[in-house]
């Protein structure tokens, strides 16, 4: 799709839904394509990037929802290790 210069102005947030569903937009200034408006894909996490590597373990790796550990749970466990002495 190609609009000029004022349309791209008026119309710029029903471009933008338009890029997001994957269109390509040039904008030209009399009749001349000066610019062009595409999709940025999202950026993975570098744990998203290393699960969904293609290789040997491609598809075969996941990360539960409750991988992290809660506030509580650290507060318990650091509570439990200072108690024995193993903290520094």
């Amino acid at each position: 799709m190609r609009v000029n210069v004022g349309q791209a102005k008026t119309d710029l947030s029903r471009l933008l839904a338009r890029v997001e569903a994957g269109e390509e937009v040039e904008i030209a200034r009399n009749g001349i394509p000066v610019a062009r408006l595409v999709r940025v894909e999202p950026q993975m996490s570098p744990g998203e990037r290393f699960v969904a590597s293609s290789g040997a373990l491609a598809g075969k790796l996941w990360t539960a929802k409750d991988f992290e550990f809660s506030e509580q749970e650290l507060d318990e466990m650091y509570a439990e290790w200072d108690e024995e002495d193993k903290l520094l």
